[in-house]
């Protein structure tokens, strides 16, 4: 059962509020509330004491440096790889740990007899810069919902670091800090039930509005992405305009197909529509644990919750280690997994009436010192789990970003896996930071980039 929030660190906030569905008016937090961000809260609003037993520390400021000697074309280098697991998580022990694991890593201990959960000593690693930060306090009591979109975010980073609904936490991690703008070439792999898979290759820019040369009204960032291989895809690129406020805009996007050459609107590059490449393991707005307009769902705060999540797993991004040795069959290599024992919000999305999806019901489960989502359950319209979300994060601790070094969704129906985002044999390193033109993020740009 979802323990519940102790009401004193949540000055006061009933049950009833805890459990308010999306989509209705919502006071903003107050001045006190704001407050206590940098006091008994973190920054961005996670419980700065550790939990009873001392297995969760208390925040102490998070990663704020690399690793003495670090350069860029190491990689993310394992600030922990002397550790060695407490314990792990097997099917044959999950009894002893079931409390504190999601219902969709049951479900894989259960299927898969290679699945396993090595856990390791909690590190709360994740942090912002103090600009951020203080972006976020300041910020706090004038971002609102108007209805399933998002008014007065200003600059924030976390609208809403005390949520008092389900869509306020989806919000604090559709628009949580990822350094301003990202240039990345990455792998994502389809890996069939058979163990088959192959490697479709992506470079792409993530530009927030703030750093754009020229500002756009309603704009939250801008996105490209160039397939680079395989052959089939190599040439295509993608196009994205992603408004704040969903209500007032819907998304834009297009696409350039080099069999076409041309450039075209991509309306179905939204919701449950499948990608190039994914071969239908994940949907669109699965696409970075969750991305998107979020009004095809009502959100339910559930509580706050200790669970074993994915976090701080550098090794599985190590350039030791080659892609071959992670994509086993039915799981990626566990031995390159790692586990802690963190508190997560926990947020359901139930399909509304009027609205279509592929799922019936999505549980996020949110990282309470960065609001990313570090793992989700997905059901049909029947009610049966389908696809298991696990997203091991790190923190990009150069840039002072608290991101993922993997996303990996399982299909329970097929056997498959979809695991995207690695970059261990890519020869660049990733940039935070980075600035944009406004001509590079229009259409007519996109043959140019498909060259």
């Amino acid at each position: 059962m979802i323990n519940k929030i102790n009401s004193a660190r949540m000055g006061g906030l009933t049950v009833a509020v805890l459990l308010a569905l999306s989509g209705t008016a919502q006071a903003k937090i107050t001045a006190d509330e704001a407050a206590r961000l940098g006091a008994d809260l973190t920054p961005l609003g996670g419980e700065m004491a550790g939990n009873a037993d001392g297995s969760i520390p208390a925040y102490t400021g998070g990663m704020a440096q690399p690793p003495a000697g670090w350069s860029a074309s190491q990689g993310y280098v394992d600030p922990f790889a002397d550790e060695k697991p407490l314990f792990t998580i097997t099917a044959a022990n999950l009894a002893q740990y079931k409390d504190k694991v999601t219902p969709g890593m049951q479900a894989l201990l259960a299927k898969y007899p290679s699945f396993k959960m090595p856990v390791y000593t909690t590190h709360r690693t994740a942090m912002v810069p103090a600009d951020v930060a203080a972006k976020v306090k300041q910020e706090a009591v004038n971002a609102e919902l108007n209805g399933f979109g998002l008014v007065n975010l200003n600059g924030s980073t976390t609208p809403f670091p005390i949520p008092k609904n389900g869509l306020e936490a989806i919000w604090n991690h559709t628009v949580r800090y990822l350094g301003g703008g990202l240039e990345r070439s990455y792998s994502s792999f389809p890996v069939r039930g058979s163990g088959d898979y192959y490697n479709l290759r992506i470079k792409e820019n993530r530009v927030f509005d703030a750093n754009m040369d020229k500002q756009s009204d309603n704009r939250l960032l801008n996105y490209t992405a160039r397939f680079l291989s395989p052959a089939t895809l190599a040439g295509t690129v993608q196009l994205v305009h992603e408004p704040i406020d969903q209500v007032k805009e819907v998304r834009n996007a297009w696409i350039y197909n080099t069999g076409q050459r041309r450039v075209r609107r991509a309306p179905d590059l939204a919701y449950d529509n499948v990608n190039d490449g994914t071969e239908g393991l994940r949907v669109t707005d699965d696409f970075d644990g969750y991305n998107g307009a979020p009004d095809r769902f009502d959100w339910k705060l559930v509580g706050k919750k200790e669970m074993y999540i994915p976090y701080n797993d550098y090794k599985l991004g190590s350039k030791d280690v080659k892609y071959k040795d992670i994509l086993t069959p039915s799981t990626p290599n566990p031995d390159y997994m790692r586990y802690e024992l963190h508190r997560v919000w926990v947020v359901e999305g139930t399909l509304r009436k009027d609205a279509k999806h592929v799922y019936g019901k999505r549980t996020m489960y949110l990282d309470e010192d960065s609001w990313t989502v570090v793992a989700s359950d997905a059901y049909d319209t029947r009610g049966t789990l389908w696809r298991v979300g696990v997203h091991p994060m790190i923190q990009f601790y150069d840039a002072q970003v608290p991101w993922y070094r993997a996303n990996i969704w399982h299909d329970l129906s097929n056997g498959g896996y979809y695991l995207a985002g690695l970059a261990n044999e890519e020869s660049t390193p990733w940039k935070f930071g980075i600035k944009g033109r406004y001509v590079d993020f229009q259409p007519d740009a996109l043959r140019r980039l498909g060259k």
